[in-house]
């Protein structure tokens, strides 16, 4: 990111961008704490988007005329901004998708055909069901192991496996950056050297870091990386997938159609370069045109600022739960240890209970097993609850949510 003009982190200047925020819900301001499922919009996202077809709407890279080419250049534009936001180098390794789930889906399908029968997929045990079943399915075609890094009972991998998992026959390790289940942030570099050291790719699922971290693909030593917009301020159905271009050129088109080819015979085609290669079909043009205004508005924030300001929430609301008392709160204990997520348990109240008691104060948060089923398995679980807090949250938000807690208490007993 570059942050050369950043503003401080003041959720009430804040909230009066995002104005779904305005609402009301069963009669009580929304206080929304689902923010790792999806986070809110500001008004220059919606208008970013809504502009476009207002004004620019034609397909991209197909046509001469000024609306096309006018829609092409901001496409392109936005690619660029996102390299920019990763800190690659080379927007040629940026692949558009649908979010973090066809990015990795496209991995593991294209960089997959690779794989011999006996290589070895490395995965770790928190990982969100989109880096898990892709790899699955890749296995499963191509005769391949997928291992698993443990992860110990306060939520952080067990890295002491790590030496035994690698050896000459990985070919891949896919891991998140920070668990949607947990919030644990975990070392990528320092595993990322050592798949490295063992003739390894490295994958990360980046959906939850992006929003929160600043995600330096460099830095990080990865090979793949792949994001949503919706989770960092973004539109629906937008997100990235970036590749080492050098690797990303040697990948087979993940699916055939308009824009990837370069020329198409009766019996056979030749393919375009990279990135265009992987986008076949009209993408979600607004949306890709959208998810700069995003990444706009968060290089203006401070990150600095906004880590202190998400961390001192955590705190808060670990605070407050544990004068509650009662609660099993999954993954690092402390604040300054996880992002994000606050995943929890009421021994005496179902997640979804308490989801739908929390809703009738107001406030939203997720319950469920958040695409993390393996990880509630490790605990002995079916389901939690999931509070997450963004840049627009504050202390009021966390007040609000321990005592709809509270009423959820009080109404069960």
């Amino acid at each position: 990111m570059s942050n050369l003009m950043a503003k401080p982190v003041d959720p009430a200047t804040l909230r009066a961008d995002f104005p779904i925020l305005n609402r009301r819900i069963n009669g009580r301001r929304l206080v929304y704490l689902d923010n790792t499922a999806t986070a809110q919009k500001p008004t220059e996202v919606i208008e970013a988007e809504s502009r476009y077809y207002r004004e620019t709407n034609a397909n991209v890279h197909r046509g001469i005329h000024t609306l096309s080419a006018e829609a092409t250049a901001a496409y392109e534009a936005s690619r660029a901004r996102v390299a920019r936001f990763i800190g690659a180098n080379d927007p040629r390794g940026i692949v558009f998708t649908r979010g973090t789930t066809e990015g990795l889906n496209l991995l593991a399908h294209s960089w997959g055909l690779n794989l011999e029968p006996g290589d070895e997929i490395v995965v770790t045990e928190m990982e969100h069901h989109s880096n898990l079943v892709p790899w699955f399915l890749a296995a499963e075609q191509r005769g391949a192991v997928v291992k698993h890094i443990p992860i110990t009972d306060d939520g952080r991998l067990d890295l002491s496996s790590l030496a035994s998992l690698l050896g000459p026959r990985t070919k891949i390790v896919a891991l998140t950056q920070v668990s949607n289940a947990l919030g644990t942030v975990n070392p990528v570099a320092e595993i990322a050297a050592a798949a490295h050291r063992v003739g390894a790719l490295v994958a990360v699922d980046a959906a939850q870091s992006a929003p929160h971290l600043m995600v330096d693909v460099t830095e990080l030593g990865a090979d793949a990386v792949a994001f949503s917009a919706h989770k960092m301020l973004g539109p629906t159905g937008v997100g990235a997938l970036w590749v080492r271009p050098e690797l990303l050129e040697t990948m087979a088109p993940y699916q055939g159609g308009g824009e990837m080819i370069r020329e198409v015979y009766l019996d056979r085609a030749t393919y375009a370069e990279i990135p265009a290669r992987f986008e076949a079909g009209t993408p979600n043009i607004a949306g890709v045109i959208a998810y700069q205004a995003a990444i706009d508005y968060l290089d203006r924030l401070d990150p600095a600022a906004l880590h202190r300001h998400e961390t001192m929430l955590m705190a808060y609301a670990l605070e407050r739960m544990r004068e509650m008392g009662g609660f099993r709160i999954l993954g690092p204990q402390a604040a300054e240890d996880r992002v994000g997520a606050l995943t929890f348990a009421d021994p005496e109240i179902h997640p979804h209970d308490l989801s739908t008691i929390l809703d009738s104060a107001g406030v939203a948060i997720r319950a469920g097993h958040h695409c993390a089923q393996p990880v509630h398995r490790r605990y002995g679980l079916v389901a939690t609850a999931r509070a997450s807090f963004y840049l627009y949250n504050d202390r009021d938000d966390v007040d609000a949510f321990i005592e709809a807690l509270k009423d959820a208490r009080r109404y069960f007993a």
